[in-house]
């Protein structure tokens, strides 16, 4: 499992969470930061320090936030 950052990103684009991420598996594109589902560990930190809760867990995502999944899988996917 691995977590998601959602729409809220979108409008704000702090980047917290890349300061907090143990494992470096968050990256800034061009409209949102993304997480690479195949690094992340699970281990939470970037869902305490977002200041938009913009970070949700795979398995917690609705339908329409599945596309935020499919957008991170393709960004890391072109890398």
């Amino acid at each position: 499992m691995a977590f998601v950052i959602t729409e809220p990103c979108q409008q704000e684009k702090a980047g917290e969470c890349t300061t907090v991420c143990p494992v470096d598996c968050i990256e800034e594109g061009k409209d949102q930061f993304y997480i690479d589902p195949d690094v992340c560990i699970d281990c939470g930190a970037c869902v305490a320090v977002c200041p938009v809760d913009a970070i949700e867990e795979e398995y917690d995502l609705t339908p329409d936030q599945e596309v935020y999944l499919e957008k991170a899988e393709a960004f890391f996917a072109d890398k």
